[in-house]
């Protein structure tokens, strides 16, 4: 295995259970203890860490940009849920702007495999680029933009450009946090640019988050809650939320 393996086998085991222990991961992969604190050295480097004696804990920054590929794997269940709300929404011939997120990649996925017929997809996203390039009857644009090592997504002004040439009628989005005073954040600028001007680009304005983001603020922001029309999220959220999206006219989906 190589080392990046393993600390990528690493991290997801942090991901998990938020602890992890030398001696434990040493037997586990068969390499020496000093192997493995090399390994937890890096993701403390790397800002996925935080050392601790004997082994190290998952920071739990919210501003910390996990690979993307680690992302895709957190809350399978609750991503799946999301997305077949967000298809139950879609209508055939619809023009749709998908982020570079993990939860966009599952809704690309739902659209497909419940039939949607003429979609034009728009989006930033390389993963849904790929996982897309054999839908029958669908347009797929490319927005272009500089790659960001780690995210399989395409950033800068030359992505909102494109996407400002364009109005469409849906535009769906994920975020790093969500909170009554800071909007909708997120924890990376160019990310939140490229997701602001979706949002302007489009009729309805989908927020896809799970329930971990609630009353959480990330670094930057994409918006405040009257920039969203509808939010739609894994579990019902709490009362004061169903209050606040009610008062400001958002519509809330979420599983029954």
């Amino acid at each position: 295995m190589l080392a990046i393996e393993r600390r990528n086998e690493i991290l997801e085991k942090l991901q998990t259970d938020r602890r992890v222990v030398v001696s434990e991961l040493s037997q586990l992969y068969d390499v020496s203890e000093e192997t493995i604190r090399r390994d937890l050295e890096k993701l403390v480097n790397d800002g996925y860490a935080i050392k601790s004696y004997g082994g190290a804990v998952i920071n739990e920054n919210v501003n910390i940009e996990l690979p993307f590929n680690i992302r895709k794997n957190r809350n399978i269940v609750g991503k799946q849920h999301i997305a077949d709300l967000v298809a139950e929404l879609v209508n055939d011939g619809e023009s749709i702007m998908l982020d570079a997120s993990t939860t966009a990649v599952y809704i690309a996925k739902a659209l497909q495999e419940k039939g949607k017929k003429n979609l034009t997809i728009i989006t930033n996203s390389i993963e849904i680029i790929i996982e897309l390039f054999d839908a029958q009857d669908w347009t797929i644009l490319s927005t272009g933009g500089v790659s960001r090592e780690g995210s399989f997504a395409l950033v800068g002004p030359q992505t909102d450009r494109m996407l400002s040439n364009y109005h469409v009628d849906k535009a769906i989005i994920s975020c790093k946090g969500i909170d009554m005073s800071a909007g909708v954040t997120d924890s990376d600028d160019l990310h939140a640019n490229n997701k602001r001007t979706m949002l302007k680009a489009a009729k309805d304005k989908i927020l896809a988050i799970d329930s971990s983001k609630f009353d959480r603020t990330a670094f930057t922001e994409i918006g405040t809650l009257s920039d969203i029309s509808t939010v739609i999220t894994d579990e019902k959220p709490e009362e004061k939320w169903l209050r606040t999206f009610e008062n400001s006219g958002i519509e809330c989906v979420y599983p029954e």
